[in-house]
């Protein structure tokens, strides 16, 4: 009799929770049908909003890593069925909420990267397939998109990120930046310009301004742009002031104008050298511009 009641107490717990077994599982959860429909916010298992998708109604602070408990990709397309969690390249916010993704769980950590309403976009590079939590309506942050604070305006975006390269021999070891040819371009961070080439547009004709920061033994490194005629080796230069002109310096197209900003650690009056040298000279600068005051995109 004792391991009768014992079945029937659990029967009688599974009937009066109802919906108890089937909320536990969140890839479950009422709306969820593989369809961005408005009013959520939807995660592409690839980049340009692409191959399968997952959408939401709500922030989620844990997505699960296994099937059958995990929030996992819905819709049709390529990744179909898989973990949401550190899989998603890509979102469409359909709220009315700007829409936060975070790099932990529970939305922490220092990674992160905003949608506002109706925004369609790609995961940055620290972002892609590493999405660990996203939240409505977050709080909102001091840090500036380092594409805006480079030519303090909107428009530009990052053309290739850190270790970007996907085609071409060697490593990628700052951040690209682009805009239209002649936007302002404005110094990162404040310090000392202790190299400087005015180079010319074209293939052959690499400019260089490297700007070094004491306090915080870091050299940062713009290549490609137009440097400014009054500038001098030497020269104590403040954080936000113009350095140069959007160019082609060192590029072979005026199509491909853009500019490099590299972080080297130590006094380096030279950038890493990238095509054709697989020898990572640089660490990831994704975290050191967070930690100052940036969001990497």
């Amino acid at each position: 009799m004792r391991t009768l009641d014992k079945i029937l107490a659990v029967a009688a717990a599974m009937v009066v929770g109802g919906t108890v077994l089937a909320t536990a599982s969140p890839a479950s959860a009422a709306g969820r049908n593989g369809v961005c429909e408005t009013g959520e916010f939807c995660y592409y298992f690839n980049s340009n909003n692409q191959g399968s998708l997952s959408d939401f109604t709500g922030s989620a602070g844990d997505y699960g890593t296994k099937q059958p408990s995990c929030f996992d990709f819905k819709g049709p397309g390529a990744g179909k069925g898989k973990c949401v969690k550190n899989s998603a390249a890509s979102v469409w916010n359909r709220t009315g909420n700007t829409v936060r993704v975070y790099f932990n769980s529970n939305y922490g950590g220092s990674i992160y990267q905003d949608f506002k309403p109706g925004a369609k976009g790609n995961l940055i590079a620290a972002l892609k397939n590493q999405n660990a939590s996203h939240q409505f309506g977050p709080s909102s942050s001091a840090r500036v998109n380092m594409s805006y604070a480079l030519y303090k305006t909107g428009g530009g975006h990052i053309s290739c990120a850190f270790d970007g390269y996907t085609h071409t021999p060697g490593r990628h070891e700052g951040i690209d930046f682009a805009r239209t040819v002649g936007s302002d371009v404005h110094a990162l961070l404040s310090g000392q310009i202790i190299y400087l080439v005015h180079g010319r547009n074209g293939g052959s004709g690499l400019s260089t301004i490297s700007i070094y920061n004491a306090s915080l033994n870091k050299t940062i490194i713009y290549l490609h742009s137009a440097p400014l005629s009054s500038l001098r080796v030497g020269q104590q230069i403040s954080r936000g002031q113009t350095i140069a002109d959007e160019a082609w310096h060192g590029v072979s197209s005026r199509k491909a104008a853009h500019t490099h900003v590299e972080m080297r650690p130590g006094r380096q009056k030279l950038a890493a050298k990238s095509v054709g040298d697989p020898t990572l000279s640089n660490p990831n600068p994704n975290s050191f511009w967070i930690s100052q005051g940036y969001n990497v995109r």
